[in-house]
């Protein structure tokens, strides 16, 4: 149900919707194994997505000072992160969002990242934070956009651990995994570049990799 979303938020942001994608299916996988019982019991029966809530926002798990940096990286063309004038715009609040958070943004960002009716924004802030990452090694000569267990592990370790340089590892926050008697170990960039190689929804085109 959330492809056309995904695919359609991750064109904006200029990156791959299979990359978004494998962000996403790693987040809820860790939500999964941090809230086992209430996915089981709630989330996996319906078939929906497990929003965060608290210190991280959202089915992307965005944490609310991470969104707005994303928001300052945009119109900061002194920063590394920054993409040009054709993004500067791309998360202004309307008039509506300001007039029912009362001029608040920080309230106005918390309703968008939380929204679960639709989660165009938790996609377009994460697809905005990847491509920033992006863009910052491509300034420094060290592009990863094909190494997508390192911009993935970015992405989840944030901006601040962002440091271009030559030989950048895969790693992130430690998720176990679980399958009969079994368990596996994987880091969040790991798990994410294994899903994002995998064949797991090639019956939806725009999910493919490229």
């Amino acid at each position: 149900k959330e492809e056309p979303n995904i695919t359609s938020q991750a064109n904006k942001a200029g990156i791959s919707p299979r990359l978004l994608a494998s962000e996403l299916v790693v987040e809820q996988l860790r939500l999964f194994n941090s809230n086992r019982e209430i996915y089981k019991s709630i989330f996996a029966p319906l078939k929906v997505l497990g929003n965060q809530s608290q210190y991280s926002l959202g089915v992307m798990g965005i944490k609310m000072e991470t969104a707005k940096k994303i928001e300052e990286n945009l119109i900061d063309s002194k920063s590394q992160f920054y993409l040009g004038s054709d993004y500067e715009k791309i998360l202004d609040y309307s008039a509506k969002e300001l007039q029912d958070s009362e001029g608040n943004k920080d309230t106005a960002r918390f309703i968008r990242l939380t929204n679960e009716k639709d989660r165009a924004y938790s996609y377009l802030y994460a697809a905005l934070m990847t491509k920033q990452i992006q863009v910052s090694w491509q300034k420094a000569s060290f592009p990863i956009d094909d190494n997508i267990g390192v911009v993935t592990t970015l992405y989840n370790i944030g901006f601040q651990h962002s440091n271009p340089n030559a030989n950048p590892k895969v790693g992130g926050a430690r998720i176990n995994l679980s399958s009969g008697e079994k368990s596996y170990d994987y880091s969040f960039g790991e798990l994410a570049e294994l899903f994002y190689e995998s064949d797991e929804l090639v019956e939806m085109s725009s999910l493919w990799a490229d």
